[in-house]
């Protein structure tokens, strides 16, 4: 097999050349970082689990029509994406205060926010990803106002089907981040959901115990962590609830 080009990696994934031009090879990791990588490890099955549930959500968005920038899953750790200019912002979407918005404002977690809150957080790791304003984003023209439009309307349709998805399994979607970019179709330029959405970008608690099953386990020291993701996929019907499988899956493919 010929070997691949990589193209970037990141603390949760790499990027390798696609088979065909416009398109890339996504490969998930096992490893976990928090605090920007103050924090590093291994959560064995990391990279298949979230593999599986971003196909499994992604699918589900295009069903009603939000465009992402997934075509199809490859085998256990890769899937095969369109390639996109990532917009250079992180797009937060919280229902319920958790994390640095309970921190900031001094709100205690498990807070039902009174409205959706969007923030948006500068892709930066040397700036540890400093929060911005719409201002910010005109002034240094990270987005135009229409992408931003485009981008606030599919996070919040995004949103609502996730909730309603989540709920129906006995789970709360607190909070989640979004990636964005641009992808050109002749003169057409249009934006497409792309990264990833797994237990590693969004804050999910169960339902009636507030139990996480997200990454915080893993930033918080609390353990279990690799259950928590298994126990999101069991829900969500992805993995058989007898067993977990093999979850190592392959090395990645150069």
């Amino acid at each position: 097999m010929a070997r691949r080009r990589q193209l970037y990696e990141g603390k949760a994934k790499v990027l390798f050349e696609g088979p065909e031009p416009g398109t890339l090879v996504q490969y998930f990791k096992d490893d976990a970082t928090a605090g920007n990588g103050a924090k590093s490890g291994i959560i064995t099955g990391k990279g298949v689990l979230n593999n599986r549930i971003s196909e499994y959500l992604m699918l589900k968005l295009h069903e009603i029509n939000i465009p992402t920038h997934f075509i199809r899953r490859l085998n256990m750790r890769e899937q095969l994406i369109r390639e996109v200019e990532i917009i250079p912002l992180e797009v937060v979407v919280r229902n319920v205060a958790a994390g640095s918005l309970a921190k900031r404002l001094g709100i205690p977690e498990g807070t039902r926010l009174p409205r959706t809150i969007i923030e948006y957080y500068y892709k930066n790791d040397a700036l540890n990803d400093p929060m911005v304003s719409e201002e910010h984003i005109a002034a240094f023209n990270w987005a135009a106002p229409q992408d931003m439009d485009d981008m606030n309307q599919l996070a919040l349709r995004t949103n609502d089907f996730l909730m309603g998805m989540f709920t129906a399994v006995g789970i709360t979607l607190v909070d989640f981040k979004l990636e964005f970019g641009r992808i050109w179709e002749g003169e057409e330029m249009r934006i497409l959901l792309a990264d990833e959405i797994s237990p590693d970008n969004c804050r999910l608690w169960d339902s009636k115990t507030n139990e996480k099953l997200d990454k915080d386990r893993f930033r918080r020291d609390m353990g279990r962590v690799e259950e928590a993701y298994q126990e999101v996929a069991k829900r969500l019907g992805i993995l058989p609830e007898s067993g977990n499988g093999d979850l190592k899956g392959p090395e990645a493919v150069q």
